[in-house]
């Protein structure tokens, strides 16, 4: 989060000389990117975030830990373990505050979620729970999931899977983050 908040800073004091809207950030990442990304958007921020967008990124930690995929080829509770720094059973707050999910409240920023049908490292209920609370917040929430997609179905650039979610990711980013007025110094 620190590293985030540090670019975006970074960002946001050279927003005039490199003509870049401050008004209109969008964060997108991919896997564990995209857990940040949200994390971040979803939390109170000092640069505030338009948008995000979510490629089959963990919500839930707590439900990834006690609830992982089957077949679950990567141990997913191991890697919850290893970059928290334990289990939920000592660390249940760590993962809760790490959770994406227990940060959804009215004005969050729009976001695209976009997850593969066939995934085994992020579960359906995953993806499908973040969506359901988001929807009633007031701002878009738009799930995009590819039935027969496998996560990290975006390796493959020119693959179908891709260029499924790239085409709704552009049309997404170009109505959350329709112009301002901004005019660079």
């Amino acid at each position: 989060m620190e590293d985030v908040e540090a670019a975006l800073s970074y960002i946001k004091t050279h927003a005039d000389e490199w003509f870049i809207d401050i008004d209109r950030i969008a964060l997108m990442g991919r896997s564990a990117d995209a857990h940040l990304a949200s994390l971040y958007a979803y939390r109170s921020t000092t640069v505030p975030v338009r948008t995000v967008v979510n490629y089959y990124g963990q919500n839930n930690l707590l439900g990834g830990y006690y609830d992982p995929p089957f077949p679950d080829p990567l141990n997913v509770p191991a890697i919850l373990r290893d970059f928290l720094g334990g289990t939920p059973h000592k660390l249940g707050e760590l993962y809760r505050q790490a959770s994406p999910i227990n940060y959804v409240k009215p004005n969050l920023p729009p976001s695209l979620l976009v997850y593969a049908g066939r995934d085994h490292i992020v579960e359906a209920e995953c993806r499908r729970s973040l969506y359901e609370q988001l929807r009633p917040t007031g701002k878009r929430a738009v799930m995009l999931e590819i039935p027969w997609a496998e996560n990290a179905f975006d390796e493959v650039f020119n693959g179908v899977s891709n260029q499924l979610a790239l085409y709704y990711t552009e049309r997404f980013l170009a109505g959350a983050l329709k112009s301002s007025d901004y005019q660079p110094k």
